[in-house]
């Protein structure tokens, strides 16, 4: 069983889907969406976030920032 780190959350799905894509098909770092919004009110309530391997976790958080194009 692996541990994983939030690396990314967004009050958009849609964002958190690209970053999840972006990891995984451009630099193969495996990723998961947990969304925690709240089903009647997703841009109010909570957040999506994005978790990858505790491993991969710094190189894949510094790629968003600063070529993943988010935010």
């Amino acid at each position: 069983m692996q541990d994983w780190k939030k690396i990314y959350e967004s009050t958009s799905m849609i964002h958190a889907q690209l970053a999840k894509a972006y990891l995984m098909d451009e630099h193969q770092i495996e990723a998961v969406i947990i969304n925690k919004q709240n089903s009647m009110y997703p841009q109010l309530f909570g957040l999506c976030e994005v978790h990858v391997p505790m491993q991969d976790a710094v190189l894949a958080k510094f790629l968003l920032e600063n070529e993943g194009g988010l935010d």
